[in-house]
């Protein structure tokens, strides 16, 4: 009697196991059902290979209609989407943790034949034994940005001929006259000199803003918003070192971190170092500092060697086309100071310059930075205009 008790409890006991499996397996076939619905009707063209077989187990038919493949197919893509694998596998199991994921820019081929422009986001998936088992990922059509990229290529050329072609004549036209104008007066020379003068920079300009490289790198990625002062100042005296002006670096208490357009700020610290390096005499040196400022944030100093500004044009240094009168010997629009000036306002920051007591200009950068409240309101990855205010302030010097 006992045993068949004992016998009708281990079967009831496996009737209410095999109830639970029962259960699990019902829900994870509704798990695959929902799944595969929503991968049948998502528009992400995804795919799945198994690692060990190297062999396509799952195609979204999104991806299918991207690359007009059928079951026959499918043997020759997954031969180009697992075209790294078993690299990507071994440096998975040595620990490597940049195996996965991966970003790839590929051409994939289509049933009929041509190439299809896609970026292939794939990572290894691991089973419990962190073994990686299979390769998933994502196909994405770049055609269209393929076009578009070709497109502003078109127009940085068509628009770069427009202006070239009356600058040519131009150039032309005044180089004639320079050859042909030897009994002109020497005020008429200057013009000429002048006139060619403008059509050089023109040109230059043209040739560094408006190639299709360059028009066709703007706005294709996110620019960073912000970098470190202490890199941004060592990046700035590497560039500017020479025999012909060495550069001395002193940096010190500068934040790690700055939020700005590291772009532009490199653009005004370029500016102000091309200044100093044209009026400043051949071999000596010119310096670039950085510390906390006493009003708060922090200051960036280029202080130079050379005659100083006049005291009657300090208060017009900054403004559009101004060029006092130590500018004539030297090539320049007008607009270097002024711009700087203007990218500095837009960060809510100043630019300043006085004459040092022993001789030379110095040029100073006022930047703010954020008070550390003990919170952390907002990552780097935001944006900020930096919307600061502040007075007027000479430079300093420590």
């Amino acid at each position: 009697m006992p045993y068949l008790i004992l016998l009708a409890g281990a079967v009831a006991l496996l009737l209410w196991r095999l109830f639970q499996l029962r259960a699990a397996l019902l829900r994870a076939r509704a798990g695959e059902a929902r799944f595969r619905q929503l991968a049948e009707h998502s528009v992400d063209a995804g795919w799945i290979i198994d690692c060990a077989s190297a062999k396509l187990i799952y195609i979204s038919p999104a991806a299918q209609r991207l690359l007009g493949h059928d079951q026959a197919g499918l043997e020759t893509l997954a031969a180009q989407l697992a075209l790294d694998l078993p690299e990507r596998i071994q440096r998975f199991a040595a620990g490597d943790a940049a195996a996965p994921p991966s970003l790839r820019s590929v051409e994939l081929t289509h049933r009929d034949g041509h190439a299809v422009p896609v970026e292939l986001h794939s990572t290894l998936v691991a089973d419990a034994r962190g073994r990686a088992v299979a390769l998933v990922g994502v196909l994405r059509d770049v055609s269209a940005a393929r076009a578009q990229e070709q497109a502003q290529k078109r127009f940085a050329s068509m628009l770069s001929h427009e202006f070239r072609t009356p600058l040519a004549t131009i150039d032309g036209a005044i180089q004639r006259l320079e050859t042909t104008g030897a009994t002109a007066d020497d005020a008429t020379r200057k013009r000429y000199r002048k006139i060619q003068t403008a059509v050089d920079r023109l040109l230059a300009l043209i040739d560094e803003y408006l190639t299709p490289e360059r028009m066709a790198s703007i706005g294709r990625q996110r620019q960073a918003d912000g970098i470190a002062p202490q890199a941004l100042l060592e990046e700035a005296a590497a560039q500017f070192n020479s025999l012909r002006h060495p550069v001395t670096l002193r940096a010190s208490g500068l934040p790690g971190y700055l939020r700005c357009d590291p772009d532009g700020m490199r653009l005004c610290l370029q500016i102000l170092l091309d200044n100093a390096c044209a009026y400043t005499p051949a071999g000596s040196p010119i310096e670039l500092s950085g510390q906390p400022a006493p009003e708060g944030g922090i200051e960036l100093c280029v202080l130079d060697r050379g005659p100083g500004v006049p005291e009657d044009e300090l208060g017009r240094l900054f403004d559009k086309g101004f060029r006092g009168r130590n500018a004539a010997a030297h090539k320049g629009s007008g607009l270097g100071l002024y711009m700087a000036r203007a990218m500095l306002d837009v960060h809510g920051g100043n630019l300043t310059a006085q004459n040092r007591a022993e001789g030379g200009a110095a040029f100073r950068i006022w930047l703010p930075i954020p008070a550390d409240t003990g919170k952390n309101l907002a990552s780097h990855d935001c944006n900020s205009d930096n919307s600061w205010t502040q007075t007027e302030a000479g430079i300093h010097q420590s």
